[in-house]
């Protein structure tokens, strides 16, 4: 199989996932069928994993997979390299936080032509062995290139593994010996100048909420102006006061909260995100940091120091560098890899 079939491949996987049409695609009904049935019974093995997020998840995993945006992430690597002739079994550990977290490196895998073998998060352990039978179905000869297991894992080349900062570091000393990528900790940010409209705001609300924050990618902490005002941010995100109807956001946000009043520690609260005045990047759920700065010149110093436990940053101002336009960061493109790290240019070297 070259490079053009596992294009074609990521492109008319990416066609169904936007829109699991069974009439459309009369194929793969009996898979369209399991898929939207999962979609509403996931929330039974993991709570977190509404309808909703799951829906999400999927419809993030189908825009990034437009024919031209592969197209554009492989054509920097050379062809050579990517059509592998001998291929590696890849171990890879997956978090299971957010609904198919780990699919961007099942498809790095796939797409170099290596074997994937996957220790998958019991949090989230369905999903994607269903969608490795829609590609088996668009390409056969992606059969038997996949593996899922709960075993401990045997026989690999090398690891992707994604794990808090404590299990990073069990990574690091287990498989030290292999070629290895190893994931830590890392959270998204947002720098306001106060000059945000109301829809930007609204945006940003879906970076803060989107999968209950939970994900790496969702911003736990804003940076704001001195001075700022929150009347506005409170406004414009009130539309997401649903999520305290998930039972497990809801004890999230009343623990915290009771901490926050036993301590005595000083909080905005609107009825559904608490909102604290913390240097921490990383913050609990339901709960969102802040911190003023005083110039951006500052603040862009500061980010840089702080880069490693950063994974995204959200901001208007075309200052801050690298900075996505809030509402996006749940929606990464192919080329916008986790922690910075090129996973295909560590595949396609290994040797």
């Amino acid at each position: 199989m070259n490079l053009t079939d596992r294009i074609n491949v990521c492109s008319k996987l990416g066609e169904i996932l936007r829109n699991p049409d069974e009439e459309k695609f009369r194929s793969f009904r009996k898979e369209i069928s399991e898929l939207r049935e999962l979609v509403v019974q996931s929330r039974n093995y993991n709570p977190w994993f509404t309808p909703e997020n799951v829906q999400q998840a999927l419809l993030a995993i189908g825009q990034s997979l437009h024919h031209k945006k592969t197209e554009k992430w492989l054509c920097h690597y050379p062809i050579d390299k990517l059509e592998r002739n001998e291929p590696k079994t890849i171990a890879v550990i997956m978090a299971g936080n957010i609904p198919l977290v780990g699919f961007h490196d099942y498809l790095s895998v796939m797409v170099t032509g290596n074997r994937f073998l996957g220790k998958l998060s019991g949090s989230d352990d369905k999903l994607l062995p269903l969608i490795h039978r829609f590609i088996e179905k668009i390409e056969p000869e992606f059969k038997g290139m996949a593996t899922f297991t709960d075993d401990l894992l045997s026989g690999f080349d090398a690891v992707i593994a994604t794990g808090s900062n404590n299990t990073a570091r069990y990574f690091d000393f287990y498989f030290k010996k292999y070629p290895h990528i190893i994931r830590h900790n890392r959270n998204g940010v947002a720098v306001l100048t106060g000059k945000e409209s109301v829809d930007e705001l609204t945006q940003l609300a879906r970076d803060i909420f989107g999968y209950y924050g939970l994900g790496c990618r969702n911003v736990s902490k804003i940076y704001i102006p001195e001075g700022y005002n929150f009347d506005l941010f409170f406004e414009c995100i009130k539309d997401f006061s649903g999520v305290i109807s998930n039972h497990k956001y809801h004890n999230n946000y009343d623990y915290s909260k009771s901490v926050f009043l036993v301590n005595r520690q000083p909080h905005l609260d609107n009825g559904f995100l608490l909102l604290r005045e913390d240097a921490a990047i990383a913050s609990p759920v339901a709960v969102l940091h802040y911190e003023k700065y005083a110039s951006l010149a500052a603040i862009k110093k500061q980010l840089t120091q702080m880069q490693d436990q950063i994974q995204l940053v959200v901001s208007i101002s075309d200052e801050i560098p690298c900075a996505i336009a809030p509402g996006r960061s749940q929606f990464p493109e192919l080329w916008d890899y986790a922690d910075g790290v090129d996973t295909l240019e560590f595949l396609i070297n290994l040797k």
